[in-house]
């Protein structure tokens, strides 16, 4: 019989009735250390007191009303990520790629009156599922079978400038880049290059647009990774851990691109209701907090430490070991499902990304007693 929930995903046999900070628990009393925080998007953790207060307290006033209406959560938090960004403005949606397909709108119309439309994209790149974000990323194996894709995107290697420039053309419109790539691989974009795209964006006027959906919201140690290059974008997407595991998607812009978006030419329903928006204002509450975000570039100092350890002991297991921040990743010599598996065995949740890279993004709040548990889980089972 064809299965009621939809098969599209392959899905581990386990099933959590509540969490605590880092931690899942199954019904039967089984606890994982969860470093996965569901793609890292639960930045907060699990059961995080603030924001399930402001959520709770939220739902008992009201839910939705839609864009038809102000929505005063909305306009605080599109204040406060202004006055923390390079923005002008913001627009909210639910996801990463709705967030990607707004920021692929906005550079596209804001060229418009120079009859610019294609945007360069990078080889291991991954910024969603719909139709256009799947032709701005480079899997082909996620496009198979969805017949051909939107026109207008140009990959080339990542932290390659040359083939940047050589991709460059008269219909260019602008670049869109992770500073991590996340599902490609835990793949880091060079400071050096992402300087360098925004200084060849300015000299051929186009625009630079960055996916921080996975690497904001503090995952890197700052509120965004681009921060760590000393670059601001033109526009940028984020979405996973600014609403700490409700969904919640922006676009940020600058004046100059966000103006473009005028009545009617793009919207959504659901995005940037008052619920969604004050668990974004909750995120926001924390990791704005004096020393938070220390804290992180502390506590990833202490995980990416005890992984290269790791990787030193045990070479015949991992080989290498990527990323920044809390979002880092193992190249594994044996097979990514096996050393996922294991991980499980140990009671540990980690993430698959492509090159065979186990990958790890624990919650934000993780503690040192939890990096110091999910070290000796790992170390586990690089012994066998």
């Amino acid at each position: 019989m064809f299965p009621s929930l939809l098969p599209n995903f392959i899905r581990a046999d386990l099933a959590f009735a509540h969490g605590e900070g880092a931690w899942l628990y199954t019904e039967d009393g089984r606890r994982f250390l969860d470093f996965g925080a569901g793609i890292a998007t639960s930045s907060l953790g699990h059961g995080h007191k603030h924001l399930t207060q402001t959520i709770a307290d939220q739902a008992g006033k009201v839910m939705h009303v839609s864009n038809l209406y102000r929505v005063p959560q909305a306009e605080r938090l599109a204040q406060r990520l202004v006055d923390a960004s390079f923005a002008d403005s913001a627009f909210f949606c639910n996801s990463g790629a709705e967030a990607n397909e707004g920021m692929i709108k906005m550079i596209r119309k804001a060229m418009t009156p120079l009859a610019r439309y294609r945007i360069i994209c990078f080889d291991g790149a991954f910024h969603g599922r719909t139709l256009g974000t799947l032709a701005a990323g480079s899997n082909a194996a996620y496009r198979k079978g969805f017949g051909p894709v939107p026109e207008g995107f140009d990959h080339v290697p990542l932290n390659n400038m040359n083939a940047v420039r050589d991709a460059i053309g008269p219909e260019t419109a602008g670049i869109i880049v992770e500073p991590i790539q996340g599902d490609g691989g835990v793949r880091v974009a060079d400071m050096r290059f992402l300087q360098d795209l925004r200084a060849v964006c300015d000299e051929f006027g186009i625009l630079l647009g960055l996916d921080e959906v996975q690497t904001g919201m503090g995952r890197t140690g700052r509120l965004f990774a681009h921060e760590w290059a000393g670059i601001t974008p033109d526009v940028m997407a984020l979405a996973k851990g600014i609403g700490g595991g409700f969904p919640l998607g922006a676009v940020l812009a600058t004046e100059a691109v966000g103006k473009h978006l005028t009545p009617g030419t793009h919207g959504t329903t659901f995005g940037g209701n008052p619920l969604a928006c004050a668990a974004g204002n909750a995120v926001l509450d924390v990791v704005l907090t004096p020393g938070f975000l220390d804290g992180v570039r502390r506590k990833a100092g202490v995980l990416r430490a005890g992984l290269e350890q790791i990787v030193r002991a045990h070479p015949a297991v991992f080989s290498e070991v990527r990323g920044d921040g809390l979002l880092l990743g193992l190249v594994c010599v044996a097979p990514l499902a096996q050393m996922q598996a294991a991980c499980e065995a140990e009671g540990l949740l980690a993430l698959p990304a492509s090159e065979n890279v186990l990958r790890l993004a624990p919650p934000l709040t993780v503690t040192d007693n939890d990096i110091e548990m999910g070290l000796a889980k790992l170390g586990r089972v690089a012994a066998g």
